[in-house]
């Protein structure tokens, strides 16, 4: 288990790392081409490959993080019986958005995101819904069963916070990357919610439901409630991307976009600090499960 921790973390800080390295380049060098020409060549190809496959390079960090997480804290069950569904379904839901503007409202990817599946969808985006939406998944149902609320009501309400939280997210993440100077996608007609259609507000939050759904129907419950300590991934995660997003979206774009990211932050950031705050601070073991494995595994 302990290599798989080294790996986990690794990818991580690497996730991390191409996402300070990505806002650098957006923000500090593309902006200065004179910068750009006073590199030696090595570094102006190294920067050539940075702008070509950055984007791809961070969500499949990310991907490989909450992966590895997935598998190490809940099981290969639960791990593949959440990836799959959000990868299928939200490549699903946006082959169907780029070719008919349902459920997102017209628009189309650009280039920097990797290869394009029918020539319509990086290969990376329904990875970063399975990355993003795990980890609002978790927090939510981690948070409720640690108030206690169970049977369908937890399965509702994990479904549904989880859904607002990966929604909250693009509140900052579409403007950062359709309205900024260097763009990832363009929305075809201008949207009324700050150049986003109100629709693809519905299109997140409905197919972040539909996926999580699936995987709440595969899903095993661990021998061990996750604690406060064993969601820092999670929470990571999702902060590390909000605050890219949010960054690029306040420094790149007028000030009337504070209203998109303070709507973000209320129902994104706020909610899901407090979800990982309500997560009990000791793993309560049953007696059955009583093992040195799972006793292991509580402490980490």
């Amino acid at each position: 288990m302990k290599p798989l921790i080294t790996v986990e973390r690794l990818c991580l800080a690497s996730h991390i790392l191409s996402l300070v390295f990505g806002l650098a380049g957006l923000l500090l060098v593309l902006p200065n081409p004179a910068f750009i020409g006073t590199l030696p060549p090595f570094g102006q190809t190294l920067f050539s490959w940075s702008m070509i496959g950055g984007g791809a390079v961070y969500i499949l960090l990310g991907t490989a993080t909450v992966a590895i997480y997935a598998y190490r804290m809940l099981g290969w069950q639960n791990w593949l019986g959440f990836m799959l569904p959000a990868v299928v379904l939200s490549l699903c839901s946006e082959l169907l958005g780029t070719s008919t503007g349902i459920p997102f409202g017209h628009y189309q990817y650009l280039s920097g995101l990797g290869y394009k599946i029918a020539g319509l969808v990086p290969f990376t985006i329904p990875l970063s819904w399975f990355y993003m939406g795990m980890s609002s998944y978790l927090l939510a149902r981690v948070g409720l069963e640690a108030k206690g609320v169970n049977g369908w009501i937890k399965q509702l309400g994990a479904i549904a916070l989880g859904a607002l939280l990966l929604t909250a997210w693009d509140f900052v993440l579409d403007p950062a990357m359709s309205q900024t100077p260097y763009p990832f996608w363009e929305f075809q007609d201008l949207g009324q919610f700050f150049g986003m259609p109100y629709r693809n507000l519905s299109g997140w939050l409905g197919t972040g439901a539909l996926f999580m759904s699936v995987a709440a129907l595969f899903w095993r419950t661990p021998s061990t409630q996750l604690i406060r300590n064993q969601l820092r991934v999670p929470l990571f995660i999702y902060l590390v991307n909000f605050a890219f997003g949010a960054i690029i979206t306040m420094s790149q774009l007028g000030s009337r976009f504070w209203i998109p990211t303070a709507i973000s932050v209320l129902l994104g950031v706020v909610p899901a600090v407090v979800l990982w705050w309500a997560a009990k601070s000791t793993a309560v073991v049953p007696p059955s499960s009583s093992s040195p494995t799972v006793a292991a595994l509580s402490k980490v």
